[in-house]
């Protein structure tokens, strides 16, 4: 089959985004990972797959698979390159876009100067929803990883994320430990791992090594989990710039039971096809 794409990128989180509205699409685990690979496919960190919705008050429902070929629940960065395909292929006019996940609905809003807002919901800090395996005894968690102890603050924004404030971002930091804590096993699903040093309330530098892919330039739902754990620890503010790799994403949000607010780019890069 004769496979059309876009390929995107928010921030340089990189994607290959495919209409399965227009047509019929499926994938299975091998030809993903072929897709991705860099030097033998197209290359990409997470393959998007629009669908029609499933449910009349949704506009459209959106699929999410990591290079390694799994399905993920959420992305930030993903979900602001849904919003200008839509738009760019004609598939909607509106601006305020509301989508299925496999977390459930958010809402895109496409802001005139082209940035695109994404409400991600309401975050969890409860263990289950995560999973993370959790002693009732510990007041702030910590895990092991090698030979260190590293004190973290789980947080669910859909998808699972383990935030660990730092004074220093290395890139042997980011690689060892966080490899070390994705697959850890008090985490029985995976996690994404986020490593966040605060500049000040309003600022913070952030590195995000994601389950099944690695590190990337930047994950929106990194950012997200990052700030408000460092609102929840009262080291931030309610209004966060946090700089990332592929550069900056701003995050908003106002305390317990309040949905988080991101705002950054999305940009095509070029379109294509390719046999499956």
């Amino acid at each position: 089959m004769l496979l059309k794409f876009t390929k995107m990128h928010g921030l340089g989180n990189d994607f290959v985004v495919v209409d399965a509205v227009s047509r019929k699409v499926f994938f299975n685990k091998q030809q993903i990972e072929r897709l991705s690979d860099r030097n033998w496919g197209i290359g990409f960190d997470q393959l998007l797959v629009v669908e029609p919705p499933s449910h009349p008050d949704m506009d459209f429902r959106y699929r999410i698979y990591n290079s390694d070929g799994c399905e993920v629940e959420h992305c930030g960065n993903g979900a602001r390159c849904f919003a200008k395909f839509v738009l760019d292929r004609e598939l909607t006019n509106k601006r305020i876009i509301n989508v299925e996940t496999k977390c459930g609905a958010i809402q895109l809003r496409v802001l005139d100067d082209g940035l695109v807002t994404v409400d991600m919901g309401s975050p969890s800090f409860e263990p289950k929803d995560l999973p993370f395996i959790a002693d009732p005894s510990e007041g702030l968690y910590s895990i092991t990883a090698g030979e260190n102890d590293y004190f973290m603050t789980p947080v669910s924004v859909g998808n699972p994320h383990a935030v660990i404030k730092v004074d220093q971002l290395t890139d042997e930091l980011v690689a060892t430990v966080g490899e070390l804590i994705e697959c850890h096993e008090r985490f029985p699903k995976n996690v994404n791992v986020g490593f966040m040093q605060v500049i000040n309330s309003s600022e913070v530098n952030l590195r995000v090594y994601e389950r099944g892919v690695g590190e990337t330039q930047a994950c929106g739902t990194g950012a997200c989990a990052a700030v408000v754990a460092g609102i929840k620890q009262g080291w931030l503010s309610p209004s966060v710039t946090a700089h990332l790799r592929g550069g900056d994403l701003h995050i908003e949000w106002q305390g317990e039971d309040q949905p988080i607010f991101m705002t950054g780019p999305a940009e095509k890069v070029f379109e294509g096809q390719i046999y499956l």
